[in-house]
This record gives C-alpha cells, sequence and structure tokens, in this order.
C-alpha cells in the first residue's frame, strides 16, 4: 500500500505552478513544508542558495 500523510501531499497553485514552459515550479511554502535546500537554484528558494558561487546565504528576508 501506498498511502501518503496528508501533509505530505503536495497541492496545485499552493506548493508549486505550471510555468509558460510547462515546468512545475515549486512555492517557498512548499520549499519549507520540505525541509532542507536541494542546492539546485530554485527560483523560490527560502535558504538563499546562490547557483553562481554554490552557496547558502543565511540572512533573514
Amino acid at each position: 500500500m501506498n498511502e501518503l500523510n496528508s501533509d505530505k501531499k503536495i497541492v496545485e497553485l499552493e506548493d508549486y505552478y505550471l510555468s509558460a514552459e510547462g515546468y512545475r515550479v515549486f512555492t517557498e511554502k512548499y520549499h519549507l513544508k520540505r525541509g532542507y535546500c536541494c542546492r539546485s537554484g530554485c527560483r523560490h528558494c527560502p535558504y538563499g542558495f546562490d547557483k553562481k558561487t554554490n552557496t547558502i546565504n543565511k540572512t533573514n528576508k
């Protein structure tokens, strides 16, 4: 059986939206729910990861 906990399910428009090109873009809320930075340079990264320098800027917004 493959049951998912209700707080782990992703919800369209809350956790992600589709870009004009058809890509799934995760929101800041989703990243915070996930709990860690994947270091992929996500558009809405709340952890401050900079893909160009490969560093995380930990200053608060």
